[in-house]
C-alpha cells in the first residue's frame, strides 16, 4: 500500500510498514487479535523507541489506539482518512457494508472485491471505475489476499483494542497531527476527519482533491508533498 511513498520516505527516514494481520503476509491464528499491540512488538523488535505513526484508514484507528495506551512512543500521527471508535456509521455506510457481506455468503469474492473498490477507490460520489486503473488493480489483489487469510477464521478471531476508550481521550493526544482526508471519500471519514482535526490539541488539516478513501495511492504526487513536509517540521 504504502509503495508510491518508499523510496521518498526512506530517502530521508528510518521506516518501518508491517502488514496488520489478516493482511498482506501476516496470516490470522485463532484467538485474539490487537493490531495496536502488534504494532508496538513491531517497534520493539526493531529497537524503535518512538515514532511518528502513520496509518489509513483501519491504520489510523489503531494509531490512536497505540497513542492513547503510549504516548511515550509516539512522538507524531499521521491520520489517512482514519476511522476512530465509537463512530455511529451511515445508513448509506452500513448497506455498502451489506452487498459486501452478501457477495461474501454467496461465495462470490469478485462481487465482494467490487463492492469494495466501489466504496473505497472509486468513492461513493464518483462513478464506478472513476478510480485510475493500476490503484484499482492494485487495492483488488490486496483486497482479494485480505478475504483469502480472514475468511477460513471467520468467527474464531476477536479483535480488541489497547485502550477501548481512545475515541474519548482524543484530547490527550498532544503529539502533532496531521490529518488528512480525500475530497470524494465517504461522508462518514469525512466527518471523522473534521472531528480529528477539532479535538487533537496540536492538529493540521490537509484534504486531497481529486482523492476518494486511499489518497496515498490515488493522488501520490500531491500526498507527497503533504507528508515529508509534516515530517520536516518535526525536525
Amino acid at each position: 500500500m504504502w509503495d508510491p511513498q518508499w523510496a521518498t520516505l526512506t530517502a530521508e527516514h528510518r521506516v518501518l510498514r508491517l502488514d496488520l494481520g489478516g493482511y498482506g503476509r501476516s496470516p490470522l491464528t485463532a484467538g485474539p487479535l490487537c493490531h495496536a499491540a502488534d504494532v508496538l512488538a513491531a517497534m520493539d523488535r526493531h529497537q524503535i523507541e518512538r515514532a511518528t505513526l502513520v496509518g489509513a484508514s483501519m491504520g489510523g484507528a489503531v494509531a490512536i489506539d497505540l497513542a492513547v495506551a503510549h504516548p511515550e512512543r509516539v512522538s507524531a500521527l499521521v491520520l489517512v482518512d482514519s476511522a476512530v471508535g465509537g463512530q455511529e456509521w451511515s445508513a448509506e455506510l452500513e448497506a455498502a457494508w451489506g452487498e459486501e457481506e452478501e457477495a461474501i455468503e454467496c461465495g462470490d469474492l469478485d462481487a465482494a472485491v467490487e463492492c469494495t473498490l466501489r466504496l473505497w477507490v472509486d468513492g461513493p460520489s464518483r462513478p464506478a471505475g472513476s478510480a485510475p486503473a493500476e490503484v484499482r488493480a492494485a487495492v483488488a489483489e490486496m483486497q482479494r489476499t485480505a478475504y483469502e487469510l480472514q475468511l477460513p477464521f471467520d468467527g474464531q478471531v476477536e479483535e480488541v483494542e489497547l485502550m477501548p476508550d481512545a475515541h474519548l481521550r482524543l484530547a490527550e493526544l498532544t503529539m502533532p497531527a496531521l490529518v488528512i482526508d480525500g475530497e470524494h471519500d465517504a461522508p462518514d471519514f469525512r466527518v471523522i476527519a473534521k472531528r480529528l482535526a477539532a479535538e487533537l490539541p496540536d492538529s493540521r488539516a490537509v484534504t486531497i482533491a481529486g482523492a476518494a478513501h486511499l489518497p496515498s495511492l490515488e493522488r501520490p504526487d500531491t500526498f507527497d508533498q503533504s507528508l515529508p513536509r509534516f515530517l520536516r517540521e518535526l525536525r
